[in-house]
């Protein structure tokens, strides 16, 4: 059995081992644990039944990390898109009116849209058409997202009305715990201990429990019923004219989170090639398309490829394996859903910040010396956590490097893809 799964895995090809597989699965779950259980709270402010959307959020999330695993053999993990749910919840249903059945039309449509432009080129030559540079920025403004993220869930900052984000309170028990959490991965790492972000996440949950700021909710619990968001989606309603913007608003997200995701990981995975891009990458974006359509018909929000990924990685996962790992953790979620929701945000904040910190570090490969080239990766690293969405990062970084470009006198360096996505963001900024 073992000979097989290194076979068709290719494991001593990307020099990994079965059991660094299976703690990067592990890792790459806990990080992204929470989506279980947040996804269905803001789904519920849409009006939708929490319990059958917690049964659409693991089964959509185990199905489409399943398919990533064994048919693009990539180690990247997928579930419900935060931000996209929210656009779902408080922007299409109580903002514009619809009812959920026909959001989740809406999603459908753009998933069927999304498998028909991964089955074609398309979505490949857009992101092969990204300069390597930009795919350097990108990598790093992610990084600095997860950094946010991370900063945030642990409690170290905090919103503010005049300064946008300020201090938290660093002498309560989450960033307490988180900081040190960090301490206890990064030296683990650094002398080379596997498993370490696994250590630190499962050491700060129960220093928490100990400590009286998070609760032991138990171990096992039956299922919910999946039936009233199951199938439940209103297609014929989604087509009608004024869900194009929204449907187009979901495709373009969806599309420019998940190649920001995919260039980011495979990048701090070392699994792009010479030339900066990503093996099998059709495989991997059917992967992706296919779990939007399933997910919508579960009864959940688009689904798509988890930057949280990288934690996983960064904790030696090289193939799909680490993928079909978090497949198998996403089901058994469904039957041990209090043991997970026992980790609270604060306890994977330490690995998601560690990271970022690696991720980072892609800054150092930004061509310096050439402004027209520097000048568009900083912007697009610094949009994407201060605009909290990877997409708009992205386009806006792809709008500043054509613009500046062309007034450079340097047009013809600019492929004429990069040059259509570049308008095709510039009429969503102005008209979505």
């Amino acid at each position: 059995m073992a000979l097989d799964v290194e076979r068709y895995f290719g494991l001593s090809e990307r020099g990994t081992t079965v059991r660094t597989e299976v703690w990067a699965g592990v890792t790459t779950f806990l990080t992204m644990a929470y989506i279980a259980f947040v996804n269905p709270q803001i789904l519920a402010d849409a009006g939708m039944p929490r319990d059958a959307v917690f049964v659409a959020t693991c089964v959509s999330a185990a199905f489409s990390t399943l398919v990533m695993g064994l048919y693009a053999n990539y180690p990247i993990a997928l579930a419900p898109g935060m931000g996209l749910n929210a656009f779902f919840s408080y922007v299409v249903v109580q903002g514009l009116g619809y009812e959920w059945e026909v959001a989740l039309g809406a999603v459908f449509v753009a998933g069927v849209l999304f498998l028909a432009l991964s089955v074609l080129p398309v979505r490949e030559w857009i992101i092969n058409a990204v300069p390597a540079r930009l795919k350097m920025a990108i990598s790093a403004g992610i990084g600095l997202f997860l950094g946010i993220i991370a900063l945030r869930n642990a409690g170290v900052i905090q919103a503010s009305e005049a300064t946008l984000v300020t201090t938290g309170d660093l002498v309560a028990a989450e960033p307490v715990l988180a900081l040190l959490g960090f301490g206890v991965i990064v030296a683990l790492s650094a002398r080379g201990v596997p498993g370490a972000a696994v250590i630190g996440v499962l050491g700060v949950t129960g220093a928490g429990i100990v400590w009286g700021a998070s609760e032991w909710q138990g171990f096992v619990s039956a299922p919910p019923d999946p039936t009233p968001a199951l199938l439940a989606l209103d297609i014929a309603g989604a087509l009608q004219t004024g869900m194009i913007a929204v449907i187009l608003t979901f495709l373009i997200v969806d599309l420019f989170d998940t190649t920001g995701t995919l260039i980011g990981v495979a990048r701090q995975a070392n699994l792009l090639d010479d030339r900066g891009r990503l093996p099998r990458i059709s495989r991997a974006l059917i992967a992706d398309s296919t779990g939007t359509v399933a997910g919508a018909a579960l009864g959940t929000s688009p689904v798509t490829s988890y930057i949280e990924s990288a934690a996983g990685t960064s904790a030696g996962g090289r193939t799909g394996l680490t993928a079909v790992v978090v497949a198998g953790l996403f089901v058994a979620c469904l039957f041990f859903a209090p043991l997970a929701g026992s980790i609270p945000p604060y306890a994977t904040a330490p690995a998601i910040l560690y990271v970022a910190c690696l991720m980072a570090r892609a800054l150092a490969d930004i061509e310096w010396g050439d402004v027209t080239e520097s000048a568009a990766a900083v912007v697009t690293a610094i949009a994407i956590p201060l605009t909290f969405s990877i997409a708009d990062g992205i386009g806006i970084g792809f709008v500043t490097y054509v613009v500046i470009k062309v007034m450079a006198g340097r047009a013809r360096e600019c492929s004429p893809t990069l040059a259509a996505v570049a308008l095709m963001f510039a009429a969503k900024f102005a008209f979505l």
